[in-house]
């Protein structure tokens, strides 16, 4: 398969894994809370990566295990736990369409931290981007409810740590094999997110014989298996044979699959929000116009 060919694949089986993650995490926190749906996610896909990938970890070298560590903490812990939590106030088809703001702050963080060149129709991109993010978030908020505007706050917070993590691979892990990041990434994720696993009470004899709670397993164990472990070898690999910004842009498609499971799941979107969602698409689209991954 040409390179180009296995962009584009890797690109459309990510969108729909990731599309389909927000409606996982939105059942899965029927049965768990916040902090015990992010540790739990990280722990089981750590544990399948370890089992499929160990061997690898030799192929890192010693001094890129700094690297590894800043993107496992950017790339993985902290996004699962602010999605978790951004999902108990904010619906699922909502939040994916935040995180399509990954490509323009690619850009931004690209242009400001690494240095990487932008056009005048990416700045306008950007612009855009970020005016329609505004008005999706504040076109479900009305006069005093401050605690919906924080957790819509949330997704970017989570999307900009995504879109530095990308700049982080391709700019100081671009020769490490993507399994072997992966790995990494969860090798040191492992212990922290058992410690909050265990911190959260989710070891407790009465959650572990909760029906409901089973169920809201059963949803996350699907998440960390396909949405979390393997979408993250496939997602590392599609940045070291493309460019942050094209890799970022599987976040073009990834709202569509997840506004459809949200419907189906008897979501309601209004107006206001269909809107903005389009005008952060438009942003999108101009921000991820065809160039060089350059640096001054």
């Amino acid at each position: 398969m040409q390179r180009i060919e296995k962009k584009w694949f890797y690109l459309i089986g990510l969108s729909i894994v990731w599309g389909s993650s927000f409606i996982l995490i939105k059942k899965g926190l029927v049965g768990l809370s916040p902090l015990q749906l992010g540790a739990l996610r990280t722990c089981l896909a750590a544990l399948f990566v370890l089992i499929i990938g160990y061997k690898s970890l030799k192929k890192i070298p010693a001094n890129k295990w700094k690297w590894i560590i800043l993107s496992a903490s950017l790339g993985t812990f902290f996004p699962a736990f602010l999605f978790a939590f951004a999902e108990t106030e904010v619906d699922s088809g909502i939040v994916s369409i935040l995180n399509s703001t990954v490509p323009i702050l690619a850009l931004i963080i690209g242009f400001f931290v690494f240095e990487v060149r932008s056009t005048k129709q990416q700045t306008i991109g950007v612009f855009i981007g970020l005016i329609g993010s505004t008005a999706l978030i504040l076109s479900g908020t009305e006069v005093g409810e401050s605690k919906h505007l924080i957790y819509a706050v949330l997704p970017l917070v989570a999307t900009t740590m995504y879109a530095t993590n990308v700049h982080l691979i391709k700019r100081h892990l671009q020769e490490v094999p993507a399994l072997s990041i992966t790995t990494g990434c969860f090798v040191v994720l492992f212990f922290p997110a058992l410690l909050v696993l265990a911190y959260s009470g989710f070891f407790s004899k009465e959650l572990l014989v909760d029906k409901t709670m089973q169920t809201s397993v059963f949803y996350i164990m699907i998440l960390a298996l396909i949405g979390t472990s393997i979408a993250k070898i496939l997602f590392n690999k599609l940045v070291q044979i493309s460019t942050p910004v094209f890799a970022t842009s599987v976040t073009y498609l990834i709202p569509v699959v997840a506004l459809m499971w949200g419907l189906l799941d008897g979501e309601v979107f209004n107006g206001w929000q269909v809107i903005s969602g389009a005008v952060i698409l438009l942003g999108v689209f101009l921000a991820n116009k065809k160039r060089k991954y350059k640096v001054n």
